[in-house]
């Protein structure tokens, strides 16, 4: 097992039971349905985010712990510390992960389902090999994992089922302890929610400063991912097609007649490899007839470096620049819908809810509890030992 405190190796392999498909599954999940109906018991949940430096002599231990693999000396890493460094070195992610924590397991036990919230970190402290030796401590061996990303893709679905599985073998735990996860949960009403009555509150806030509904244009924001990523997200295009259908939504809900379109942030990579464009300043830029802007952070769950830096400092002076009227509208963070939506995912797998009693809001519908074979496939790196999936 890797000290206290570090970050597992990769897994070298993965655990399945005689006749499981799925390995370090539950029986419900072990063979592979689309959709759980059975009611499932849990012992706690594995809320697993992807970490954060808490001080300046965190900011290049993280970041090496994030590009790990990719060769990346600290003289290139210092190019994006800075970012870190202009916020004291702390990154936020931390603080709203446990207070997400301790809202999630106020809202269980509320709904009946007094299961502890344990957190674990990707890339930083709690590590989830951490997390999952703490459960195991405390007697919990049936773990349902909630990633803090709500999209299908490589690095907001499959590196977490990847993580997960190096933390189970790096522990020793992966023929003691299983691990589930809920479905992506791009579309649950609680995850939108706060972004209808952002874009609703910001729309107000422009007319009330003299900016017409008919001058704004609303940006939908998320992260951006290479093009070859995204193409096998979700088995095919999800990640870009799900940010769609939920832009499309929050306006349908908000305002129809105002404009509106999904962008893209903090692209990395060399610059050779395509990524998902436009780049949220790059569409600010050739805005046309706009007097004011509107940017909804909807790929994100909380407040992190992506979005206090790409988001309120570049885009925001760029808007400022272009002599637009701007706002950035709230990620759900602690919202009672989405926390209530994190208790309701755990809900349906304790309960078993057939697929077409669960909330969706979009024609997508509920997207798979178990990752379909292939899922979200990463082509530089090939496929890793993952759990909550189909095989590879």
């Amino acid at each position: 097992m890797s000290p206290l405190g570090s970050k597992p190796a990769p897994a070298t392999a993965v655990h399945l039971t005689p006749g499981a498909l799925v390995p370090s599954a539950t029986p419900g999940a072990a063979s592979g349905p689309e959709h759980v109906e059975v009611p499932t018991h849990y012992d706690a949940v594995l809320l697993s985010g992807f970490g954060g430096p808490e001080g300046q002599p965190d900011v290049i231990p993280f970041l090496r712990n994030v590009t790990r693999g990719r060769g990346i000396p600290d003289e290139r890493l210092e190019e994006v510390a800075h970012h870190y460094r202009h916020f004291g070195g702390v990154s936020p992610i931390n603080d709203h992960n446990r207070e997400l924590r301790a809202a999630l397991e106020a809202r269980l036990a509320q709904r009946g389902l007094p299961l502890a919230v344990i957190w674990g970190n990707r890339n930083w402290t709690p590590y989830l090999n951490d997390a999952v030796a703490e459960a195991f401590q405390r007697g919990f061996t049936r773990l349902l994992a909630i990633p803090t990303s709500a999209y299908s893709s490589y690095s907001s679905c499959r590196q977490y089922r990847e993580d997960w599985a190096d933390a189970l073998e790096d522990t020793g735990l992966a023929d003691q302890v299983t691990i589930d996860k809920v479905r992506p949960f791009f579309n649950h009403p609680g995850f939108v929610q706060p972004f209808i009555e952002g874009v609703r509150d910001a729309i107000a806030a422009a007319e009330a400063d003299g900016v017409a509904s008919g001058d704004l244009e609303v940006l939908f924001c998320t992260h951006s991912i290479p093009t070859a990523d995204a193409a096998l997200s979700g088995g095919g295009g999800a990640y870009a097609e799900q940010h769609r259908a939920v832009a499309a939504y929050v306006m349908e809900q908000v305002a129809p007649e105002v404009a509106w379109q999904l962008v893209y942030q903090s692209r990395s990579g060399p610059p050779q490899q395509p990524w998902l464009e436009p780049d949220v300043n790059d569409a600010i830029g050739e805005l046309r007839g706009r007097r004011g802007v509107i940017l909804v952070p909807v790929g994100f769950v909380s407040d992190h470096m992506e979005v206090m830096w790409d988001l309120d400092t570049e885009a925001v002076e760029t808007a400022t620049e272009a002599g637009l009227w701007v706002r950035r509208t709230p990620t759900p963070g602690i919202h009672p819908a989405f926390v209530d939506a994190l208790a309701d995912l755990v809900a349906e797998r304790i309960e078993g809810r057939p697929a077409g009693q669960r909330a969706a809001v979009t024609a997508l519908g509920p997207w798979f509890d178990v990752c379909r074979p292939g899922c979200c496939e990463n082509k530089r790196l090939g496929f890793k030992p993952a759990v909550a999936g189909l095989a590879p």
